[in-house]
């Protein structure tokens, strides 16, 4: 009986200790924009990744990601996407230093699980592209004045 109480607690202390089990290796990433429909181009996916906003898609926490807007009418904007580790990614890594060990640490570090990406959501506010420029007219030439006037 004690044998079974300590292994549960050991299996449950063990599988506190990495970010790669308690925060999974992907996160959702909502993206959004002012004016919505606009379409957002996801770069940094296992497969180039389109969709209409507002929506959101699934990021491997290690993924370089970029979110590129574009809408009719409106200028095209990208967003880069950073790396941060927030405290629970940390504490979830430092987990390893316990229990995992350097084999716990080389999982998270290679998986990013302890990172999440920023900003998260992506929101941004697309601005009116400007209007085409216009060709200057033509000027025409003087008429002569008519003969008799």
């Amino acid at each position: 009986m004690k044998f079974r109480v300590f292994l549960v607690v050991t299996l449950g202390v063990t599988l506190a200790g990495c970010a790669s089990v308690t925060r999974g290796t992907t996160e959702n990433i909502a993206i959004s924009s002012t004016p919505s429909g606009a379409e957002a181009i996801v770069s940094g996916l296992d497969a180039p990744t389109t969709c209409v906003t507002p929506c959101a898609v699934v990021a491997k926490r290690n993924a370089d990601i970029s979110v590129t807007f574009q809408k009719d009418g409106y200028a095209s904007q990208t967003v880069q996407l950073t790396k941060e580790i927030p405290g629970s990614g940390a504490a979830g890594f430092a987990g390893n230093l316990l229990l995992g060990g350097l084999v716990g640490m080389g999982v998270d570090a290679a998986t990013g699980a302890a990172t999440d990406h920023k900003p998260n959501p992506v929101i941004v506010t697309l601005q009116p592209s400007a209007p085409p420029p216009v060709a200057p007219r033509k000027k025409r030439p003087a008429r002569a004045p008519e003969a008799g006037s």
